[in-house]
């Protein structure tokens, strides 16, 4: 763990310091000083590390090959997260939480769900968070369980998939979004511990449509999770797997603290839940302008992400040993009893390099794994613990850590980085407004946390439910409700979530539930006009006309026009690329130009061919003599596509387009004639996103302003 190595490279330099360790789980603290009233000690002498007595001091070589030592180690795990990612599963990088909430909105995401993604993953999650990076484990929880699920529905992935019967009942896309809905809630249960959470989670955050069935099986997934993890726990008990487990399902128990409302406590909460929206917001604001620099590093190639990493990795190293001797040490209050000081592996009051007697508030933060930071912040009775200008620091360090640590190529989420900074200004807005303050300080840092998440992710419903689960108390969940809309407003205000942002950076067509007020002056006719002209295949066509098609385009679907009798010209249907390409691959040739038998189609494919989706048009070698023969296209082709007609509005066709979980959606002109074609154009999710029209039609920008 990060903070073994901190302890070994101190014993290296000779000196007798304690240190936390990191990687560990924190165990429930003395019942005697969770309900101590905060209590400042009588004297408060504040020493530097530097003025610790003779004999606790070190020789100032001996910082600099701990500080090696610690952060050649970082580096090592850093550098094997990041070579996993930008070798093997590029994909695996970042929470994979957009990109999940992406492909259940209807999004093509290729490369998320297979097994080098699960793999990297789970491994590369591992090498990051035990390198000391400012990030959690929990996006990557969310996306393991995703892809398990989507590997569990398709028997695996590639060549070694099963080819079980029963699983071709899964092979649909409907059962697939189905079960990676699953997937995710089970990670979000699995990370927080938190089954209801999950499902809230699902229902609020990624899932675009839902429906009773989906509730349940979400329900009974989590709750298979909670159960397997609570037999772990209790297979784990004493210390057999380490501190796993220790304090049962409750992260942060904060459940024996009564809760009293008075009315000097509505100023300071309002103020956490403003603060909440408006840092969560600059946040979003800041972080969007990092990765979109990352982003021009990134494109560099594999050498620049992974430098790019291992300078983060750097960076964090040096932070984090470097600013706990920014602060004074603290003496120990006599009310702590043996417990401070702390010498074992975890605990509330580290020694760090201070005098016997003394320890480091700063480092019981810095030098402790999220969730270990997480339970001492979140500690109740401790109002004179937690030094002001300790938390500030803190605060500082975390963002800017934060900030430059997502979005390299490692795994990484975003959950406990922004609880730990919440609940940092949380305690400092106790601190500040300790007059008015009635709520303990710990529970102060619960809703910082819970203020600062809602303002940059813009949850409110799973993310209450979450904490109620996280804390256990009950009587947090009114003003945490109070506390969650503020900062969802104050957020809203500003820009969008910070999911919504990496959708967009990432460029994934994401479709949202309410179309933009504009779109209702601008028909489907006119934005398909603005288009290349639709590629329209025949129902009979040549193969050269179909491989001239596939390779002159990369569209997922052909309109497919008839013509029953001279001069006349109808739409017959849409076929998909992937049928085109089976019916190449499985040279479905004619030499005349004829329509075949439906007996023929059924003898020539099967369900399972139809369904692969995987090759295309250039692994294909087709000969001269075949590029001049047929291939009949109307037993490949869905007779009854979606289709508007030109004068509906875009508002209304974003709308249909996102009910119905469309692909595709053909145009028909208002008047049918012989010289009228059949067909206007065709529209993607792509033509429908905001931005993209209004790049096609600017005027439509001061439109957007005034609405």
């Amino acid at each position: 763990s990060v903070q073994a190595r901190l302890e070994e490279a101190i014993e290296r330099g000779g000196a007798a310091v304690h240190l936390p360790q990191v990687g560990h789980g924190v165990p429930r603290r003395p019942p005697h000083r969770r309900h101590r009233v905060a209590h400042q000690p009588r004297h408060r002498e504040h020493l530097r590390p530097q003025d610790a007595p003779h004999g606790a001091a070190r020789p100032q070589e001996k910082y600099w090959a701990g500080f090696l030592y610690f952060a050649g180690v970082n580096f090592g795990l850093t550098f094997i997260a990041a070579m996993l990612c930008v070798v093997f599963a590029p994909t695996a990088a970042g929470p994979g939480i957009p990109e999940i909430k992406a492909y259940l909105n209807g999004v093509d995401t290729p490369n998320m769900f297979g097994a080098p993604q699960l793999i990297v993953k789970i491994i590369g999650s591992i090498c990051a968070v035990s390198s000391g990076l400012d990030l959690g484990k929990e996006g990557p929880l969310v996306h393991i369980g995703a892809c398990l699920a989507n590997l569990l529905s398709q028997g695996g992935s590639g060549r070694h998939r099963l080819r079980l019967r029963w699983l071709r009942y899964f092979d649909n896309d409907r059962d697939r979004r189905d079960l990676i809905t699953c997937g995710a809630s089970s990670g979000v249960c699995a990370a927080f511990r938190a089954p209801v959470g999950g499902v809230l989670f699902a229902l609020e955050e990624v899932a675009t449509w839902w429906r009773s069935a989906l509730l349940w099986r979400t329900f009974f997934s989590t709750a298979t999770v909670v159960v397997v993890l609570r037999g772990f726990i209790e297979v784990c008990r004493n210390g057999r797997c380490g501190l796993f487990g220790e304090g049962g399902l409750i992260l942060f128990d904060v459940g024996d603290v009564a809760v009293r409302y008075h009315a000097g406590d509505l100023l300071p909460v309002t103020i956490v839940g403003v603060l909440g929206g408006v840092l969560g917001a600059l946040y979003n604001h800041v972080l969007h302008k990092v990765l979109r620099v990352y982003n021009l590093i990134n494109e560099k190639g594999r050498a620049a992400k992974l430098a790019l990493a291992l300078a983060v990795c750097a960076l964090t190293s040096a932070l984090l040993y470097v600013t706990p001797f920014a602060v004074p040490c603290t003496p120990c209050d006599p009310a702590f009893g043996g417990a401070c000081p702390t010498l074992g592996k975890s605990g509330n009051f580290k020694r760090f390099n201070c005098p016997e007697g003394h320890y480091n508030d700063l480092a019981t933060l810095l030098h402790a794994t999220n969730v270990d930071a997480t339970r001492n912040i979140f500690s109740t009775g401790t109002a004179g613990e937690f030094r002001l200008d300790s938390l500030l620091i803190f605060f500082a360090v975390y963002c800017v850590l934060g900030l430059f640590t997502f979005g390299i190529a490692v795994p990484s989420g975003l959950f406990l980085p922004i609880i730990l900074m919440g609940s940092a200004y949380g305690r400092v807005t106790a601190l500040v407004l300790s007059r008015f303050a009635r709520i303990d300080h710990g529970l102060y840092a619960v809703l910082g946390a819970a203020a600062l998440m809602s303002g940059s992710m813009r949850m409110t419903v799973s993310l209450v439910v979450i904490f109620l689960e996280l804390t256990n108390n009950l009587l947090l969940l009114p003003i945490t409700m109070f506390v969650l809309l503020i900062a969802k407003t104050v957020g809203d205000a500003f820009n969008p979530s910070i999911y919504e942002i990496i959708l967009d950076l990432k460029g994934l067509p994401f479709l949202e539930a309410k179309p933009e007020p504009w779109m209702k002056d601008l028909t489907v006719g006119e934005l398909a006009a603005a288009k290349p002209r639709a590629v329209a295949l025949q129902v009979v066509e040549r193969v050269s006309t179909v491989v001239e098609a596939l390779r002159a385009t990369r569209h997922n679907g052909f309109p497919v026009l008839d013509r029953p009798r001279p001069g006349v010209s109808e739409l017959h249907g849409l076929v998909l690329r992937s049928h085109l390409v089976a019916a190449l691959r499985k040279r479905w040739f004619l030499p005349e130009r004829r329509r075949t038998e439906e007996w023929e189609a059924r003898e020539m494919f099967s369900s399972a061919e139809l369904a692969d989706k995987c090759g295309g048009v250039d692994e294909l070698e087709i000969s001269p003599e075949e590029m001049g023969m047929y291939v009949d296209l109307h037993p490949l082709t869905n007779t009854t596509p979606y289709t508007v007609v030109e004068t509906m509005s875009v508002a209304k066709a974003v709308v249909l387009f996102r009910s119905v979980a469309l692909r595709h959606m053909l145009i028909m002109p208002k008047f049918q004639g012989p010289e009228i074609s059949p067909i206007v154009g065709i529209l993607t999710r792509q033509d429908l996103i905001a931005h993209n029209i209004l790049g096609a039609f600017p005027h439509l920008a001061s439109k957007r302003k005034t609405h």
